[in-house]
């Protein structure tokens, strides 16, 4: 390696995207990162923050940083982790020694070898006793990753972010693997002075300072007042945050920083230009965001269950929109709080209306059951993922309404010109002239309503819980002995 892009390494600090499962490790071994920093700085919470973090090592006899993009854990944002790993110049895989291979582990390994990104397999929690460290190698084989001394040329290594042990020999083989692989001609495509080129890791509308972005810089520098362009807009920079929330008035190659001064809230893996310069994201990341057309379904053609979402950031709105189920009528979306208008609107089109790291006003929560509206804030997006499936298969229904009662069908036999069936009540009652909704297992069957209900050859009103009836729906067809009837508002 020649002198000149030591020099060029030494400048511009790798950018390392961090993937894996959601419970192994990766918030606990980025704190244990940081604390190994020969800079005087504050132990900030790399999430906390902006989503981004670096810190400064003593590597063969020179201070040498390296920037990490905390991309999100799980399998829903598999198009994040893409765009993390692609604005990024390596990877790590963590992998916990206790628990091995997960589905979030498996996707991450898809996106990696998808991006050709080098990286390094980390494996986590190395201080639990019990351990068997050959099982998740072998289970790594089993995904394709051979790792050194099993037959492939991957590196790994063990660490603990509880005892600090490996960490930073962990820090050096990023370095090392940082010099190796990147090209011989790096100084010429990657420099200081080139027009300037950033990509969107992370973006949000505050209501204090207005829209604003993290992002990292991969050309260029940037400063307070620059105009810049994105998105087809142009806008000037107001102000730059660094990783622990202190203004600076440069970021350069490799530069993790939240940037202020957005016309309106830009799409993550969006590029950043100078004004003068065309937008080409094809050279840094390919678009992999569905577009809106594919998400909206027809209004004359859905009869499927129709969502509102609101988010804390863009980037989480993204990867709910991307993992979204088929079948899904998006209503509206955004980021901020959920307001009165977004339960009216909630109401007029017969929404349920999602939150995801937001904060749920009480007086929202209150005009949301007054109006009958299902509101709900989340902190994990595979539950809000969960509560969608659910939801498309009756399961949330219920708690949109208000319900009477439920009962077994226990008998079917011709009635007249119809059918009757013979019933078991066994929650609340059901009554002469309910609205029912007619169940199989989580599988909606129909909804009808209660044309009359007796008690042996007795007419009634209704039925208590506990008691045996016989009713005629008005709507009898496909409904079979053991559905269960849902009586409802």
């Amino acid at each position: 390696m020649d002198k000149k892009n030591n020099t060029t390494a030494t400048n511009f600090p790798p950018v390392v995207a961090v993937l894996g499962h959601v419970d192994h490790g990766k918030t606990t071994l980025l704190d244990a990162i940081r604390k190994t920093s020969v800079a005087d700085r504050e132990k900030g919470g790399i999430t906390q923050k902006i989503g981004a973090s670096s810190v400064e090592i003593e590597h063969e006899g020179k201070k040498r940083k390296i920037t990490f993009i905390d991309t999100p854990g799980h399998e829903a944002f598999t198009k994040m982790r893409g765009r993390g790993a692609t604005a990024a110049d390596l990877a790590l895989l963590i992998v916990s020694l206790a628990d091995s291979v997960k589905p979030q582990t498996q996707e991450s390994i898809k996106i990696l070898l998808e991006s050709k990104t080098p990286f390094v397999v980390v494996l986590t929690k190395a201080d639990l006793p019990d351990l068997i460290p050959e099982k998740s190698k072998k289970d790594l084989g089993k995904e394709g990753i051979l790792l050194e001394g099993y037959g492939g040329d991957v590196p790994y290594i063990e660490v603990s972010a509880k005892t600090g042990s490996n960490i930073k020999e962990l820090l050096d083989l990023i370095l090392l693997m940082f010099d190796m692989h990147k090209s011989a001609d790096y100084e010429k495509e990657i420099s200081a002075s080139k027009p300037f080129q950033a990509i969107v890791i992370e973006a949000k509308l505050d209501s204090r300072t207005g829209s604003k972005a993290t992002i990292i810089v991969k050309n260029g520098s940037v400063a307070p007042r620059d105009m810049l362009k994105v998105d087809g807009h142009v806008f000037k920079v107001r102000t730059l945050i660094d990783d622990l929330g202190k203004p600076v008035q440069k970021a350069t190659v490799g530069d993790a920083v939240e940037i202020f001064g957005f016309a309106k809230v830009p799409s993550v893996g969006s590029i950043i230009t100078n004004e003068s310069e065309a937008t080409k994201p094809a050279e840094i990341m390919p678009d992999v965001a569905r577009s809106k057309e594919a998400i909206y379904v027809r209004e004359e053609e859905h009869k499927g269950l129709s969502v509102m979402l609101v988010a804390d950031s863009q980037g989480s709105l993204e990867a709910i929109i991307n993992a979204l189920p088929e079948g899904i009528k998006l209503v509206s979306q955004k980021t901020g709080e959920v307001t009165d208008a977004d339960i009216i609107l909630g109401k007029s089109t017969g929404s349920i209306i999602l939150s995801f790291n937001t904060k749920i006003k009480p007086e929202m929560a209150i005009l949301a059951k007054s109006e009958k509206i299902l509101l709900r804030n989340y902190e994990i997006i595979y539950e809000l993922l969960e509560e969608i499936h659910d939801a498309q298969e009756g399961k949330l229904l219920s708690q949109m309404e208000q319900v009477f009662g439920k009962a077994k069908i226990l008998a079917k036999f011709p009635y007249e010109k119809t059918f009757a069936f013979g019933v078991s009540v066994t929650e609340g009652r059901i009554a002469r002239g309910d609205h029912v909704r007619v169940m199989r297992g989580e599988t909606k069957i129909v909804e009808t309503t209660i044309s009359s209900v007796r008690i042996g050859k007795d007419p009634t009103s209704k039925v208590e819980a506990g008691k045996e009836a016989g009713t005629v729906l008005a709507n009898p067809l496909d409904i079979l002995v053991g559905d269960v009837i849902l009586s409802h508002s």
